[in-house]
């Protein structure tokens, strides 16, 4: 089973400010750990919103707004693909994530990933 973990932005993030040097290898070290276990597939970290934009159709008409975007809470701001064999592990993977940032980043840090299953095609059968 495949799942996308997403990080969610905080303000630093979307002010464009890099995580400390310490959370970076930290992390670094956690996900060349997980794809020499074969659980780690793809990882990311995205710019911040005001670099990016929205397109949107409603009403038969399509829109385009330049971020920045407001709500960062709401906003992914890296992500994380991973293979695991259930649910249930690829929350424990989440957790431990979400550990090393606190653990770097102290006990004011407020952080949280979203974790989704992935649906592709050898989900959903023929076409």
């Amino acid at each position: 089973m495949r799942f996308m973990m997403m990080v969610k932005a905080t303000k630093d993030s979307e002010a464009g400010l890099p995580h400390s040097p310490e959370l970076t290898a930290t992390i670094g070290k956690f996900t060349d750990e997980g794809i020499k276990a074969g659980v780690v597939v793809d990882v990311g970290g995205l710019v911040p919103t005001s670099q990016g934009a929205r397109v949107r159709v409603g009403r038969g008409k399509v829109s385009v707004t330049d971020g920045p975007f407001t709500e960062a809470k709401e906003l992914v701001g890296g992500y994380a693909i991973i293979e695991v064999k259930s649910r249930a592990e690829a929350v424990e993977i989440g957790k431990d994530l979400m550990q090393l940032h606190g653990d770097v980043l102290g006990p004011t840090y407020e952080g949280e990933v979203e974790i989704r299953q992935i649906v592709g095609a050898p989900d959903v059968g023929p076409t």
